[in-house]
C-alpha cells in the first residue's frame, strides 16, 4: 500500500497522457464539463461533491481535496486525461480495499469534442498497467449503464468481461439505474493491458480484425 500514498504517476502513450488532477485545472476542467454538459449528462452519478453544472469554482476544490485525501489514505487514484498535452477528461480509479480483496472500480469521462481518437481505451489501458503492476492491485471493475454503448465498447475492446446487471446500483440524472459490471483481473492481462492494445491497433493499421476508436 505504500506504493499508492502520495500523488498518481504520470503516464504517457503517444499523445494521450495521465497525470495528477491539479486544484490549477479548475478553469479548463469548468469550461469542459460546462460544454459538455448534455453529452455527460446520463452517465454521471448524482454526486453533491461533484456537480456537472454549477456555475461556482467551489464544488471543483472540494473534490480535489477530497481525491487528495482519498489517495493519501491509499483509496484512490486521481488523474487528469490529457491528449497532446491538454486536459481532455478523467480517470479515477477509487474504492479501493486492500487487504484480501485488492480491488477497485475505475470511471473515466471524455471530452466528447475529442471522442473517436482511441483517448480513452489508451488511458484506460495505462491505468490498469499501472494499478496491476505498480500500485500492486489484483482486480478492476467498470460499471456502466447498459444504455452507455460507447463506454461498453471501451471495456470490451480491452477484454473486459462483463459479470452482470447490478439493480438500481447508482442515481444518475434523476433515477436510480440498472449498471453492467464489467470486471479485468491480473491474470487477465499477460504483459501488460497497453502492449494487447497496441498490437490489437496495429493488427487493424495493416488489414486485420478493425479496431473501432472511442
Amino acid at each position: 500500500m505504500d506504493r499508492l500514498r502520495g500523488w498518481p504517476a504520470t503516464l504517457n502513450e503517444g499523445p494521450v497522457g495521465l497525470r495528477p488532477l491539479r486544484l490549477s485545472d479548475v478553469r479548463v476542467w469548468r469550461e469542459t464539463r460546462l460544454r459538455n454538459a448534455d453529452w455527460l449528462r446520463p452517465w454521471e452519478p448524482s454526486n453533491p461533491e461533484t456537480p456537472l453544472f454549477r456555475t461556482g469554482l467551489g464544488p471543483y476544490v472540494s473534490m480535489v481535496g477530497t481525491l487528495r485525501r482519498e489517495a493519501r489514505q491509499g483509496l484512490a487514484l486521481p488523474w487528469v486525461v490529457t491528449y497532446e498535452g491538454r486536459f481532455a477528461g478523467q480517470l479515477t480509479v477509487g474504492a479501493i480495499v486492500w487487504g484480501s480483496a485488492r480491488s477497485a472500480q475505475v470511471g473515466y469521462w471524455i471530452d466528447g469534442a475529442l471522442a473517436g481518437k482511441g483517448i480513452t481505451p489508451t488511458a484506460l489501458a495505462m491505468a490498469v498497467d499501472h494499478c496491476f503492476f505498480t500500485t500492486g492491485l489484483h482486480r478492476l471493475e467498470a460499471n456502466i449503464r447498459p444504455e452507455n454503448h460507447a463506454s461498453r465498447r471501451v471495456v470490451e475492446k480491452l477484454g473486459f468481461r462483463e459479470e452482470g446487471i447490478r439493480r438500481r446500483q447508482l442515481h444518475i440524472d434523476g433515477a436510480w439505474r440498472d449498471h453492467m459490471c464489467y470486471a479485468l483481473t491480473v491474470e487477465d492481462a499477460p504483459g501488460g493491458l497497453l502492449v494487447q492494445w497496441r498490437r490489437a491497433r496495429e493488427s487493424a493499421a495493416h488489414g486485420g480484425s478493425p479496431v473501432e476508436e472511442v
